[in-house]
């Protein structure tokens, strides 16, 4: 396991960078793993993301659907693409488990979207 470090605090993170203690999670946490990761700026729209995200996992504990995410947080249908480029990404800044299956579907030729399953 690794050591995630940040501003004097350490929360642990398996082989691909996803927190092993979901609590340890925090808009510092979040930066930290978007810095490390090369990801986006953490602001008020991606911040809004990821929280949605963990309220969406916490009530259902399922990983919601990107295109949910969006619609739910009235932005355009490619939020979470937009501004993490990779979802993974996004599921890890958020401080969510590392899914045991993804899927990627093609809704038509120019758009996909994926559905991340955990089978805990």
């Amino acid at each position: 396991m690794t050591q995630l470090d940040f501003g004097g605090k350490s929360c642990e993170v398996d082989q691909d960078g996803f927190l092993l203690d979901p609590e340890c999670w925090n808009e510092d946490v979040a930066r930290a793993i978007l810095k490390h990761h090369n990801g986006p700026e953490l602001n008020e729209q991606t911040l809004s993301i990821l929280q949605f995200m963990r309220e969406h996992y916490k009530k259902f504990n399922s990983f919601p659907i990107l295109h949910a995410v969006c619609k739910k947080l009235n932005q355009p249908k490619e939020c979470v693409r937009e501004e993490f480029l990779d979802p993974l990404l996004a599921w890890k800044a958020a401080g969510l488990p590392k899914p045991e299956n993804v899927v990627s579907e093609a809704d038509d030729r120019n758009h996909e979207f994926y559905r991340l399953i955990s089978m805990q």
